[in-house]
């Protein structure tokens, strides 16, 4: 694959992305199989994380994988996202404080349910995943 352009990274062949979609479909059948909402943000159309739950998204660029994280409801995501905006971080306000909590447990709680399950799962880069699960495969 050659170079893209404005910084894009290349996309992984078709048959790593259509790999990715199996393993992306079986997290999720295991996710609901333990009780949790999940939905796929990248096939439902879901990028701004709107809908509440698990999302569990295939990222297509040569370095992704498959992703899950948690979303929390609307009423404290956009008080977080309200707190954000304000960009005054002198004290950190509880509402997001709280918001970071359950994303935090939420995300310990996913990985511990996934590898429980068979999968291989390793915290993703917090820079570019925030605080998702990437899910490497399924432990044979």
């Amino acid at each position: 694959m050659g170079k893209s352009g404005f910084g894009i990274p290349p996309k992984a062949s078709p048959d790593v992305i259509a790999a990715r979609n199996v393993l992306a479909d079986k997290v999720c059948r295991e996710l609901e199989r333990g009780g949790l909402p999940v939905h796929r943000g990248d096939v439902e159309g879901d990028s701004s994380h709107e809908a509440s739950g698990t999302c569990v998204h295939v990222d297509p660029s040569i370095s992704g994988g498959v992703f899950a994280e948690w979303c929390t409801g609307e009423d404290l995501r956009d008080a977080a996202v309200e707190i954000l905006e304000r960009g005054d971080f002198s004290s950190i306000p509880p509402a997001l404080r709280h918001h970071e909590t359950v994303v935090q447990c939420m995300a310990a709680a996913l990985a511990g349910i996934l590898a429980s399950a068979g999968f291989e799962v390793q915290e993703a880069d917090p820079h570019t995943h925030g605080r998702a699960v990437l899910v490497k495969g399924i432990h044979a």
